[in-house]
């Protein structure tokens, strides 16, 4: 194993420029998640990149999101397979790459999706790429990659393709970004995003003001409603992110919206939450209006079973043997994938990406000497699953 992990280690150290050069590429072809036309170009690129190096690659394609990648290294053993999870959707509007593309400045790289999370599948590439050069085989390498996880999945079956392609793993990793902090993920909160639509009575603010029912109003107190049903201790928390309405000052508005975000510490706990949104719903402030509500999209929760932890262990003391900053676990409040791998029963760490802060934002950075050093790492951690 040492020789395997010598020789792994000496190939990440020689192709450091070439995982940049990918690095710089991937950052720099659009991807946001509502864009499926740009997103599919994301997944025919690393396709053909990872059948370029010998791997095997699918495509499964979603009609109404960013399709599917499944890229298969070496062939499948008599020993489980590990899973390296990850996406390649970002956040980011169509424009974004031309307004601030990839570059490296005092050691960190910038450009959007350049944390969140492209560096992870560079990581991921050429760790597979390493162990086929150390003639690695004792176990398959799938990297299963989404086109939609930004937007939580809502119109794809991608949950379904994680889960199967996890099913039997001994271990998955996600390489979602990695933290500053040194922190690892052992376990996440599930997402569920709702949408209220208020609809009231327009009249002139100043001739009629009686004859009508401001939506305006009517959202307002069920904003409070909301908003008062945050239980910290629970894990289960509301926040109503925004808030749109009216046409102008003088009139009272006869339309208003809010968008909800709900973060749950258990897949159980999404029923309770339904129960109490739907009676904010119903209950009417002002008369003459009316209220409709939508469940938009949604992440399963990442459980926190035994298992993570005992992996996170495993990453730890492989870490602490190689000299790298020893690594701390918590339970992030971010949804990911890692709920669909946890959810058939693989023990799965997360955030082993490459590590920088402000993800989703224009200030969005890496640390590029992190690009390197979590490759090793992740490469000594499949070595070390033979004594896991």
């Amino acid at each position: 194993m040492n020789k395997i992990q010598d020789i792994a280690f000496n190939y990440i150290n020689s192709k450091k420029q070439e995982m940049i050069t990918l690095w710089e590429q991937l950052v720099n072809m659009e991807s946001g998640t509502m864009n499926k036309e740009n997103v599919d170009k994301v997944a025919l690129f690393l396709k053909n990149f990872a059948e370029s190096m010998g791997a095997k690659a699918k495509i499964t394609e979603f009609s109404q999101a960013g399709n599917a990648l499944v890229v298969e290294i070496g062939e499948p053993t008599n020993k489980p397979h590990v899973c390296f999870v990850g996406h390649y959707d970002t956040v980011f509007p169509y424009g974004t790459v031309a307004k601030r593309p990839f570059k490296i400045e005092n050691g960190k790289a910038y450009g959007p999706g350049v944390l969140d999370m492209k560096a992870g599948i560079v990581i991921q590439l050429y760790v597979a790429k390493a162990l086929m050069e150390a003639g690695y085989n004792l176990r398959q390498i799938k990297i299963i990659l989404a086109g939609d996880e930004e937007s939580g999945h809502h119109n794809s079956e991608m949950p379904k393709v994680f889960e199967k392609q996890c099913q039997g793993a001994i271990a998955a990793i996600n390489f979602e970004t990695g933290d500053v902090s040194n922190a690892l993920v052992i376990g996440r909160k599930g997402t569920a995003a709702y949408n209220f639509f208020v609809k009231g009575i327009a009249v002139h603010a100043g001739r009629d003001p009686e004859k009508g029912a401001s939506a305006i109003l009517e959202i307002a107190h069920k904003i409070i409603d909301i908003q008062e049903l945050n239980d910290y201790k629970s894990g289960i928390t509301y926040n109503v992110g925004k808030i749109k309405g009216g046409v102008t000052r003088n009139a009272v508005p006869d339309e208003a919206e809010i968008e909800i975000d709900i973060r749950v510490m258990d897949e159980t706990q999404f029923d309770e939450v339904e129960n109490k949104i739907s009676k904010i719903a119903a209950k009417t402030y002002v008369k003459g209006t009316t209220t409709k509500y939508i469940r938009t999209i949604g992440i399963a929760p990442m459980k926190l079973i035994k298992e993570n932890e005992r992996l996170f262990e495993l990453v730890s003391r492989v870490s602490e043997k190689l000299g790298f900053a020893k690594p701390h676990s918590i339970i992030s409040g971010g949804g990911s994938d890692s709920a669909y791998s946890t959810k058939v029963g693989v023990p799965t760490i997360d955030q082993m990406g490459v590590k920088g802060e402000w993800n989703h934002s224009d200030r969005e950075y890496a640390v590029v000497d992190t690009l390197f050093e979590r490759a090793k790492l992740a490469i000594a951690c499949v070595l070390e699953l033979e004594n896991f």
